[in-house]
């Protein structure tokens, strides 16, 4: 049994305040070589399937105020939420009600909320990164039990991507889950993990890296390389053609040869696929998280071409960190998302994908329930948001806590909120629903046994 190491609110609190002070997102980066889409581990227990799913992971990095997002409309609960939140409390008659349940949106959520009443959004309350279960008190009581770096902007977002809380790793749950299915895809060029944010910890597996598209160019690939059909481009084509289809005895020159070819070969194939995509028109707004999702609609339009049966793709949209201006700054930017969300939603429905898409929501850490005079700083739980055909829609999972300071899980610390669900549990519903075998999960979840039996009964229930 280990022993407990007691950490006094002061300290607790103490930790909040240097993390506050950060407002840079730092995400890993490689710094090794890896092979494009390598073989997928051979002793899985996946069955192949000629069905079609992806997952398409929203990263709200700089830690999103999701207390604004979603908000009780319950009289005695909005009243705790109101006196509590003071000066950046949304107005009662401004929330967006959402049906069937009592909650309501920001008021620039138009889009979630129609998504919801239809039933093809719901949201998850109260989550975040875990150990195991946990109760208020043990917060003061055993510093192990708490994840390492929390209110760290590197450390939480870090967590989020790779649902390892008590370590730094460069390896992601995407990046697991490819590694182990990959082989399900015939493309052994182009991964099955694309993209739009460039490299990222979420995506990168033992033997898998992201693939990265761009928001408005789409493939990328050796600059000027296959960009017109004059004859000098076309002569250069040539030239970088030899240099890389050439044999070499040596061995350090064929490999960097041969990731070149491949990265050659995916560009071509890439760029071919997307020139017959799915043109959307005007249906996307002209912001840069519509122009993400734009492009994953685009590709997910030509899936049968590039030869895939399962893709995850990763979209980010920064600037969260609402230490100061929070409710100018949070208006303009939930109106961008909202609206991104609910185009994509008709994009799949567009191409008749709704059913094998899921897109969800997520974000290093919610933030103060109190404010610091204009704006709020680094807290814990939060909530997110998960979209598609398959969801139960219309729901509030998880545990909506009370936002009344002093309460069961408000820590004292000017409303840092103590989750009651966590990152394992969400990503192990998600996991579960593209196609990883419970007898697979602890391998892409190496926790989330603390929190449910993975041959038992799905953890949270978005799925049914």
């Amino acid at each position: 049994m280990s022993s407990h190491h007691h950490i006094s609110r002061r300290k607790f609190l103490g930790q909040a305040s240097c993390a506050a002070l950060g407002s840079t997102t730092l995400l890993s980066t490689l710094t090794n070589l890896k092979y494009l889409n390598a073989a997928a581990i051979s002793n899985s227990s996946v069955m192949l399937g000629g069905d079609y799913k992806a997952l398409v992971c929203i990263l709200l990095s700089g830690g999103s105020d999701s207390h604004n997002m979603l908000i009780p409309t319950e009289r005695s609960q909005y009243q705790s939420y109101a006196e509590t939140r003071n000066q950046v409390a949304i107005p009662e008659n401004d929330i967006l009600r959402l049906r069937g349940v009592d909650y309501g949106v920001h008021p620039s959520m138009g889009s979630v909320q129609q998504l919801f009443d239809q039933g093809n959004l719901s949201f998850i309350s109260n989550i975040g990164t875990l150990l195991q279960p946990m109760a208020k008190d043990e917060v003061w009581q055993n510093e192990q039990l708490l994840p390492l770096g929390l209110f760290s902007h590197s450390d939480q977002i870090q967590q989020w991507q790779t649902s390892l809380p008590k370590e730094r790793s460069s390896i992601g749950w995407g990046g697991r889950i490819a590694d182990l299915m990959s082989s399900q895809n015939t493309n052994e060029k182009i991964s099955m993990n694309i993209s739009l944010g460039g490299s990222n910890v979420f995506q990168t597996g033992k033997n898998t890296v992201e693939y990265s598209l761009d928001r408005e160019q789409g493939a990328i690939g050796i600059r000027g390389y296959k960009t017109s059909e004059e004859q000098f481009n076309i002569a250069r084509d040539q030239a970088i053609d030899n240099v890389i289809d050439a044999q070499y005895a040596d061995m350090y020159k064929r490999t960097y040869i041969d990731v070149l070819k491949t990265s050659r070969d995916a560009f071509v194939e890439m760029s071919e696929a997307l020139d017959g995509a799915t043109s959307f028109g005007s249906l996307f707004s002209d912001t840069e998280i519509s122009s993400q999702l734009e492009m994953v609609a685009r590709t997910i339009s030509v899936r049968e071409q590039l030869g895939m049966t399962r893709q995850i793709f990763f979209v980010e949209m920064s600037g969260w960190d609402h230490h100061d201006e929070l409710l100018n700054s949070q208006a303009a930017m939930l109106t961008q998302l909202s609206n991104a969300m609910g185009e994509f939603s008709q994009a799949m429905d567009l191409i008749r994908m709704q059913d094998c898409v899921t897109t969800f929501s997520c974000s290093e850490f919610g933030r103060t329930l109190t404010w610091n005079g204009n704006g709020t700083d680094h807290a814990w739980g939060g909530n997110v948001m998960v979209m598609g055909g398959s969801i139960q829609g219309g729901q509030i999972f998880g545990q909506y806590p009370s936002l009344a300071l002093g309460s069961e899980y408000e820590l004292g610390g000017g409303g840092i909120i103590l989750p009651t669900t966590s990152v394992d549990e969400y990503f192990a519903e998600l996991a579960l629903w593209f196609g990883v075998s419970p007898t697979d999960m602890n391998v892409i979840l190496p926790n989330v046994g603390n929190f449910f039996d993975v041959n038992g009964s799905k953890p949270i229930g978005i799925f049914g």
